[in-house]
């Protein structure tokens, strides 16, 4: 299918071996323990990810969104039965705070290169971002770890307290109550939230800027009944048509320093043909 090697050279080009081998494993039959051999190197010995997993935070020590990097792909690759989970979950429960969430970056951020967004207080309190979309990948997977009760109760306790959100945020709710055992409980909160979470959305698929589509809340099919598949449809006939003419998919936000454009693309193009895949596109 050219599509897929259109991204496929894009991928050897341009991005960093993590993505060239999940690439590999999920569209070409490849190894998966390569991926997670790979994975493996950025993980720290607190048993947190660093070392610009996640491409903003250029930093080695760990933070807790690149655990949420980290768990993206081993869920891609139906692999939360790697020691890794449990090292993961032991370091949020170190980096937890007292409201029973991780913060969404940690003070030790100002000593290294990172995005302009990356900023916070000396004592930042739990956040839905990660908070709530780690918890709906462990409970998707049936993990059973210490930190998961509470973190899955701070995320209950904040989602109650909301009327108006903003988009990672919306997007962070949307997939703890896809994923949370809870139905009943998930689906009532889903019904009170459904329009806040829907303003945050941006349905004209040629939006310019930071714009956050359809596709960025529901990357594969939900059980929760936010889009409708006419609007899904739409979406997906964009994100088709967005591939570069060298194969890639790019971010949509401030790329601040050039590396961050291809070890994004690399990432993103991975990602999103598995929603292509998803939909039955590819």
């Amino acid at each position: 299918m050219e599509m897929l090697s259109q991204a496929e050279t894009y991928v050897l080009l341009h991005g960093r071996l993590i993505d060239r081998l999940r690439f590999g494993a999920l569209f070409r039959g490849a190894s998966r323990t390569r991926v997670l051999d790979t994975l493996r190197c950025y993980q720290n010995d607190d048993g947190g990810f660093g070392n610009a997993l996640e491409p903003d935070l250029r930093g080695a020590a760990s933070q807790p969104e690149p655990v949420e990097v980290a768990f993206s792909i081993l869920d891609e690759l139906n692999a939360f039965d790697d020691p890794m989970v449990a090292a993961a979950c032991d370091y949020l429960v170190s980096v937890t705070a007292k409201d029973g969430g991780v913060p969404f970056v940690l003070p030790s951020v100002r000593d290294t290169p990172r995005a302009p967004w990356w900023e916070t207080g000396d004592e930042p309190p739990g956040n839905l971002v990660p908070t709530a979309s780690l918890a709906g990948y462990l409970h998707k997977h049936g993990v059973d770890h210490p930190w998961l009760g509470p973190a899955t109760d701070f995320c209950w306790s904040a989602i109650a307290g909301i009327s108006d959100t903003t988009p990672y945020e919306a997007r962070a709710v949307v997939q703890f109550l896809d994923l949370v055992p809870d139905r009943s409980r998930a689906e009532a909160e889903f019904a009170r939230l459904r329009e806040a979470l829907l303003a945050t959305v941006t349905f004209d698929p040629g939006a310019p800027g930071e714009a956050h589509f359809p596709l960025d809340f529901a990357p594969s099919p939900l059980r929760l009944p936010l889009f409708t598949r006419d609007v899904l449809d739409r979406h997906l006939d964009a994100l088709a048509a967005a591939q570069a003419e060298d194969g890639g998919w790019r971010g949509n936000w401030l790329m601040w320093t050039p590396v961050v454009e291809h070890e994004w693309g690399g990432y993103l193009t991975v990602h999103r043909l598995r929603t292509l895949r998803a939909y039955g596109r590819l």
